[in-house]
């Protein structure tokens, strides 16, 4: 794990999470009103879960708890992976804006198995 000190933000899988995440918000400002409600809300929804899922793992007390709550961080990664997909599809993004999220999304995905394989 992490230094103590720092806790769940010391671990480079929940930066990279937070990192998507603040970039979702950005890019997802720009999407159609009429998406406020869904893929917009599902989209941050997703990318949110990630880190949030790593935070709520790492706070657990045992090792079988923290581990599923790294593989509903990296399930919540496939479904932001789908949405950003479907917002590439839609033209609601550009594929250089897709192609940015989705390889800050592959970083993330990375560091979270390499995190899933040590704790296994």
């Amino acid at each position: 794990m992490a230094e103590e000190s720092k806790g769940f933000q010391g671990l480079k899988a929940w930066q990279k999470a937070y990192d998507l995440a603040l970039h979702i918000y950005v890019l997802t400002k720009s999407f159609p009103k009429g998406e406020t409600y869904g893929l917009v809300t599902q989209l941050q929804r997703a990318v949110v879960s990630v880190s949030a899922n790593i935070a709520e793992g790492y706070e657990r007390q045992h090792r079988k708890e923290y581990l599923q709550f790294l593989f509903i961080a990296k399930g919540s990664l496939g479904e932001t992976e789908t949405y950003l997909l479907l917002a590439r599809d839609l033209e609601y993004i550009t594929p250089t804006e897709y192609a940015i999220a989705d390889e800050k999304r592959k970083e993330t995905s990375k560091l979270l198995r390499g995190l899933i394989k040590s704790l296994s």
